[in-house]
């Protein structure tokens, strides 16, 4: 099991001694079948244990797991012809958005994500997925093209956040966001949004309003990475495990307060298990909700958009 968590290393521990015993039995001849048949069973049961109730600080560790697929891994799996494009044509290129166009089953869409390194020095140079105003900006530039030629929009949430560097505020961090929440809000193409890792902060958000937001089982979408929170509300980021059973942070929760609309199921053990299924099953749930989609008109896209998030939140009216 690469890059196994902590949590897992009971399944791991396992794995070992039936490895063993199997190579024992191999080199003295002797047979042990039933056996390693009874631990096969011990498994089997202790690994649908574990995944079946995970808690949400163990979802987050697989949400930021360092072997995690990425929107470029997801590209290469679910699209055909994609043409990256580069730039926000008025300052630099950021490195922790990508973006450009492709055809999903033969579709023509417009493509945009989040992108973190698959290395140090990879991360380093894409923030480690944190994106300046210029990525937000690059974004938008992409999508309003896909607006003008009326080709449907993808997008790829894994970010911890937009970047919080002086540098990124000194070029207008909280106006890039901004402007992508209300640009996206206009747009009459469909959007489809899937949460692939973390969904953290406005940065997130930037690239997360559409139609329909999909978040992948292991996933997490917070206003506030619970790092951050715990250190806003007992002045110790050591306690995120805490922060992240209190923010209900998980896919199952944001199904529940009606945030997202599917949540994809992942291979036992995360998403990096096994891509190419992973990639797939998004494929699938994306291609669902893109057909349905395609048959509004831009008026209805926009109406469906608005409604989607004006229903979201629970309120009680108190009258005085």
């Amino acid at each position: 099991m690469p890059g196994e968590m902590n949590f897992e290393k009971p399944l791991v521990e396992l794995r070992q001694k039936i490895d063993e015993l199997k190579a024992f039995s191999a080199e003295r001849g002797i047979d042990f079948a039933d056996e390693i048949a009874r631990l096969e069973e011990r498994y089997a049961r202790l690994e649908q244990e574990l995944y079946a109730d995970m808690k949400p600080a163990q979802r987050m560790q697989l949400a930021r797991h360092a072997l995690r697929p990425t929107t470029v891994d997801y590209v290469q799996h679910m699209f055909t012809d994609f043409i990256e494009f580069h730039g926000d044509r008025m300052y630099a290129d950021d490195l922790a958005i990508i973006g450009g166009i492709a055809k999903l089953n033969g579709v023509p869409v417009t493509v945009v994500g989040h992108q973190k390194g698959k290395d140090t020095k990879d991360n380093i140079a894409r923030h480690f997925g944190m994106p300046h105003p210029e990525g937000f900006r690059k974004a938008l530039r992409l999508m309003r093209q896909a607006d003008k030629f009326g080709r449907p929009i993808v997008t790829f949430i894994d970010t911890p956040g937009a970047y919080p560097g002086g540098a990124a505020e000194e070029r207008n961090q909280s106006e890039a966001i901004a402007r992508n929440l209300m640009e996206m809000a206009r747009f009459g193409v469909p959007i489809v949004c899937v949460v692939i890792g973390e969904g953290g902060s406005g940065g997130a958000l930037a690239l997360g309003v559409g139609n329909r937001v999909l978040m992948l089982e292991n996933a997490i979408y917070s206003v506030s990475s619970p790092n951050a929170a715990a250190s806003i509300l007992w002045k110790d980021a050591s306690k995120a495990d805490q922060a992240a059973e209190a923010m209900r942070i998980t896919a199952k929760d944001m199904l529940e307060l009606e945030i997202v609309e599917t949540v994809v199921p992942e291979p036992k053990g995360g998403a990096h298990r096994d891509v190419a299924e992973q990639a797939a099953s998004i494929k699938e749930a994306v291609w669902t909700h893109l057909q349905e989609l395609m048959k509004m008109t831009p008026e209805q896209l926009r109406e469906d958009r608005y409604h989607k998030f004006r229903k979201i939140g629970k309120f009680t009216y108190i009258p005085r």
